[in-house]
Order: structure tokens, then C-alpha cells, then sequence
């Protein structure tokens, strides 16, 4: 093949000879797959620090500290970790907001407690689920922008063939390469996009299973506190 040939072949030149809508195609797409690397790594990052939180944060609450120190020191829990010291504060704060109260009893302290742990975990449910919406669009809809822009391309590549006395491998070639090549950024945008979406999906709910059990566990302890109190 000739030197000129293979330039004509080569990767940047089949996107520049390539119409404008399938350039807008391509454009989209890279923009999707850079948006959705961003938004893998700092998934990736939110949640291995969430989890380091709530495993360092359950070593502190099962040592035997007193829950009103440790809800004191847990006071500045206010960084995106702090998932399971915030279920914790709400969990203490109306129960302790419940028994000052007269008149309340300990079941209706408890019934508190656990609406206030219940809104604090949907909090922290959609912290954890921020951006997977956006990672599970690209992973569905990439490839058939990418096959769209595909199917345009060759379309054009045929019309141009239509007005050429004897097509050859050589006038067909490089339309129809730069037509898959909107195909194959497509899944190029979609795969890590589907990966990361199963990935961060699978570890949310992981996550979100531990703040259940620990608000069933430290719901027990309170249960105990109210009504050893009460006797």
C-alpha cells in the first residue's frame, strides 16, 4: 500500500474526512466516556472512603466508649465518608431530644429513633447512588449512538458510490472505516460505563445493608438504655 494511501487509512484522517454528523457523533461520545471516567474515579474514591469510615467508625462504637462521648467526638461528621456517624447522630440526637421530653414514653422513643436512623440511611442511600443514573445512560445508549452514526456513514459512503463509474475496495474502504469507527467509541464509552455501573451498584448496597444493620443493632442498645432507664 502506498505512504499516501496509508495516511488516508489512518486513524485521525478517517475522523477528519468524516461528515459532520457523524464528527457531532463521535463528539458526543468522547465527551460521555471522559464524563464517565470522572465520575468512575471519584465513585471509586467516595466509596473506599466510605467504607474505611464505617469500619473505623464501628471499631469505635463496639470498644465500650460512652455514646454521648462518642456522639460528642463525632460532632464534625460532616464529609461526604461520614455515612455511618451521621446515621449514628440522628439515631442519638432524638433519643436524646425524646427523653427530655415528659410525658414520652419508651416506645414512642424508640418509634423516633428509628424514623429519624430510617431518613438519615435514604440520605446516605442517595449520596451512594449520585452518578450512577448518568453511567448506566451511557452504558445503554452509547452503542446505538455510536451504530447511528455507523449506519449514516455507510449511507453516505454508498451515495458517493453511486456517482463512481467502478467501485473498488479502495473507494469503499475508507468510508465504511470511518463509519465503524463511531461504532467502536461507542463501546469504548459503554463498557467501563456498564462495568462501573454493576461495580459501584453491587458495593452501594453493600453498604447500605451494613447502615441497616448497624441502626438494627444500635436500636437494640438504645432499647435496652430506654427501658432499664424507665424501671
Amino acid at each position: 500500500m502506498e505512504p499516501n494511501a496509508v495516511d488516508h487509512m489512518s486513524l485521525w484522517s478517517l475522523i477528519s474526512n468524516a461528515s459532520l454528523l457523524v464528527q457531532l457523533v463521535m463528539l458526543i461520545l468522547v465527551a460521555a466516556s471522559v464524563i464517565s471516567w470522572v465520575l468512575i474515579f471519584q465513585r471509586g474514591s467516595l466509596l473506599r472512603g466510605t467504607k474505611h469510615a464505617l469500619e473505623e467508625f464501628e471499631e469505635r462504637f463496639w470498644s465500650g466508649i460512652d455514646l454521648s462521648k462518642l456522639y460528642r467526638q463525632s460532632g464534625n461528621a460532616t464529609d461526604s465518608h461520614s455515612g455511618v456517624e451521621q446515621i449514628f447522630r440522628a439515631g442519638f440526637r432524638e433519643f436524646s431530644r425524646l427523653r427530655q421530653q415528659p410525658g414520652v414514653g419508651p416506645d414512642a422513643v424508640m418509634d423516633g429513633v428509628s424514623r429519624a436512623m430510617r431518613v438519615a440511611i435514604s440520605r446516605e442511600e442517595e449520596k451512594l447512588e449520585q452518578a450512577l443514573p448518568f453511567l448506566a445512560t451511557v452504558g445503554s445508549t452509547s452503542p446505538y449512538i455510536g451504530l447511528f452514526g455507523t449506519v449514516w456513514g455507510i449511507m453516505n459512503s454508498f451515495r458517493g458510490l453511486a456517482q463512481v463509474q467502478q467501485a473498488t475496495l479502495a473507494t469503499v474502504a475508507p468510508g465504511i472505516a470511518e463509519a465503524l469507527i463511531a461504532t467502536a467509541i461507542g463501546l469504548f464509552a459503554a463498557i467501563p460505563a456498564v462495568i462501573a455501573y454493576n461495580r459501584f451498584s453491587a458495593r452501594g448496597e453493600q453498604l447500605i445493608a451494613r447502615y441497616y444493620t448497624f441502626a438494627d443493632e444500635f436500636q437494640a442498645i438504645l432499647h435496652r438504655k430506654v427501658h432499664t432507664s424507665e424501671e
